[in-house]
């Protein structure tokens, strides 16, 4: 009698979600699925603004990477007019990313992650949560408190706002930085990089730990995209990258031409769509993205700290990529590291505190693309407006959005391999989360729950009928 079991909601994600599993006779694993479970329709609703206004509206999509979406609308912005922002203001939008990254970085692994990696899988959801790791490791939590002040100062100062910036405007920035700004910012930097090397060194060993543990799980061989500027990592801009899962080079090209190769496919079980490379078709063609495909992708981080870390990262794949899903977080750490060095770099230009950080953006009818890594991968904003600069037509795709196919075949390949002959427990659903939490898939807001988790299990047969029910314990 097949059965299905369902975990819902998701815990220690941005957003709402669920998981559904399908059961055969046998109580084996037939089919797992991803269901990103809300409709917001923010691509409509912003249909009828004015252009400009795209870099305030689109931060609001989400409480966790709005500087992402932010720069993206203002890139696309750039495009739409034809304006070319000064080399101080791409200077301070790239500033900005790279605080962004950090406070996003620290909060997933350190909050979300390392409660599964600290107390194991196995452990009482009562202690698997980040309350009880700031309270049995209260220097782990401090450590991740300070990266994610640095960043959200690098943020506030830059952007104007720790949360939804408003700076970056189509042409530039609204503002300059001050010196004062500049050389405070310079001293939380230099403070947060020894405490990044901490936390790298710390998260390294546990997840080194369970992947010497379980070096098959959740891991699945797909292409991966990213951002490049020839072989150097490029978080801000560069080329879109596709490699095959042997590494070799499928395809190169600009965010404007994305259309030409990437199409999104559509299942009816999510509204998330499925973004794959058209000459491959779907699901051939579907990748990966984010912090392990970068790494994958780049030769070198272009500083000298993370470079020495991408080169231990590079030897897990033994001359090949590196595929294993929980190395996601690995990669995560190593950009955490990246993100102060490039931080401190920027700061050290002279010309990040230049008045000159805009230049005059035309309203005009036209069409624009703007692309930017975000912490979870590639992210394209896609804007056309008419000739008073109302936008007729608006598409985003997210990097959660882009990871979606892979979401779903590391769920599948950790749930046929925790659960035979129908016994399923709290434990085997957790790690079918950590498959997932790799990812740090970002919905639509937040939810994050401890102690009695709202979850229930139904294993229901073919007629509908309950034959069992699982209590979650949540964390």
């Amino acid at each position: 009698m097949s059965s299905t079991v369902t975990i819902h909601p998701v815990t220690r994600i941005e957003g709402h979600a669920k998981v559904t599993l399908v059961l055969d006779d046998a109580g084996a694993l037939e089919t797992a699925r991803f269901h990103a479970m809300e409709f917001r329709g923010f691509e409509k609703f912003c249909e009828g603004r004015m252009f400009w206004e795209m870099p305030t509206i689109a931060p609001r999509i989400c409480g966790l990477c709005p500087t992402s979406h932010h720069l993206a609308a203002a890139k696309a912005c750039d495009d739409l007019v034809g304006a070319n922002p000064p080399p101080a203001a791409k200077k301070l939008r790239e500033l900005m990313h790279m605080g962004g990254l950090l406070q996003d970085h620290a909060a997933h692994f350190f909050f979300l992650a390392a409660p599964d990696f600290l107390y194991g899988p196995k452990a009482s959801p009562s202690k698997r949560n980040a309350f009880a790791l700031v309270k049995d490791r209260p220097e782990l939590g401090k450590k991740a408190i300070l990266l994610r002040r640095a960043g959200q100062a690098i943020v506030e100062k830059v952007g104007g706002r720790a949360i939804h910036a408003v700076a970056a405007i189509p042409g530039g920035m609204s503002k300059p930085l001050k010196h004062e700004e500049r050389f405070e910012l310079m001293g939380m930097v230099e403070e947060a990089l020894p405490v990044a090397h901490e936390a790298l060194a710390i998260g390294r060993e546990l997840i080194f730990e369970f992947a010497g543990a379980n070096p098959d799980f959740a891991t699945v061989k797909m292409p991966m995209m990213a951002l490049s500027s020839g072989k150097t990592l490029d978080l801000y801009d560069g080329s879109l990258t596709l490699v095959g899962e042997d590494g070799k080079r499928l395809a190169q090209f600009e965010g404007k031409d994305y259309l030409d190769n990437l199409a999104e496919h559509v299942e009816s079980w999510s509204y998330a769509k499925f973004p794959f490379f058209k000459p491959l078709g779907y699901p051939q063609g579907t990748y990966r993205t984010g912090p392990l495909a970068r790494l994958n992708i780049a030769k070198t981080t272009g500083t000298p700290e993370a470079d020495a870390e991408l080169s231990e990262f590079k030897k897990l794949g033994d001359g090949g990529l590196v595929h294993e899903t929980m190395y996601y977080h690995y990669a995560r750490l190593i950009e955490l590291l990246y993100s102060l060095e490039r931080a401190k770099r920027l700061l050290a230009d002279d010309e990040i505190v230049s008045d000159n950080v805009r230049v005059k953006a035309e309203r005009r009818a036209g069409e624009g693309i703007g692309v930017i890594e975000a912490p979870r991968g590639v992210l394209i904003h896609h804007y056309v407006a008419d000739d008073v600069g109302k936008l007729t037509s608006v598409n985003f795709i997210v990097a959660t959005t882009n990871n979606n196919q892979a979401i779903n075949n590391s769920v599948r390949q950790a749930a046929g391999d925790l659960i035979m002959k129908g016994e399923v427990t709290e434990s085997m659903l957790n790690q079918v989360e950590m498959a997932l939490r790799a990812y740090d898939p970002c919905l639509s807001c937040s939810t994050h729950a401890i102690g009695d988790m709202p979850l229930s299990i139904e294993v229901v047969d073919r007629g509908g009928r309950v034959v069992a029910r699982v209590a979650g314990g949540g964390g």
